[in-house]
């Protein structure tokens, strides 16, 4: 891939993977970074943003759950909803700092939006999370490589 494309393909695989649709963010990453053509700090940057922003349509769609869960195209289930809200409720804010994590992460930036976590402190958290997550991909794959 080349520059503009790369960067902008990134940025869509890490956005979508926070949300709560299936994607694969971290293959993306790896594999540019396994090309060699682009400096790995840009790459994680991308990939950071785009996850971080797509966790922020999360909290936001959970912010609105009241009011829209019952709508067929909500992307969560109530029970998904309510096993997230409960683990938030139970851990706080600083559950945020898994985030990252499959299969709980993207539920629990949901429930931060439900349970009205202050966006400030959302987003410090959630950031930490993200950018961490693909900086140690990132090292990790630059070891091997």
């Amino acid at each position: 891939m080349t520059g503009l494309s790369a960067y902008t393909a990134l940025f869509l695989a890490a956005f979508i993977a926070a949300t709560l649709l299936p994607a694969q963010s971290e293959a993306v990453l790896v594999g540019l970074l396994v090309a060699g053509e682009h400096p790995a700090l840009a790459l994680v940057i991308v990939a950071g943003i785009g996850n971080v922003l797509g966790s922020l349509v999360n909290y936001v769609l959970g912010r609105a759950a009241l009011s829209f869960q019952e709508r067929r195209w909500f992307p969560a289930s109530p029970a998904a909803l309510a096993r997230a809200s409960a683990w938030y409720a139970r851990y706080g804010r600083w559950s945020l700092l898994l985030s990252w994590a499959p299969v709980i992460g993207d539920p629990l930036t949901v429930a931060a939006g439900v349970m009205r976590e202050p966006l400030w402190s959302f987003l410090a958290l959630v950031t930490i999370a993200k950018f961490g997550r693909y900086a140690i991909l990132a090292a990790v794959t630059l070891q091997v490589i």
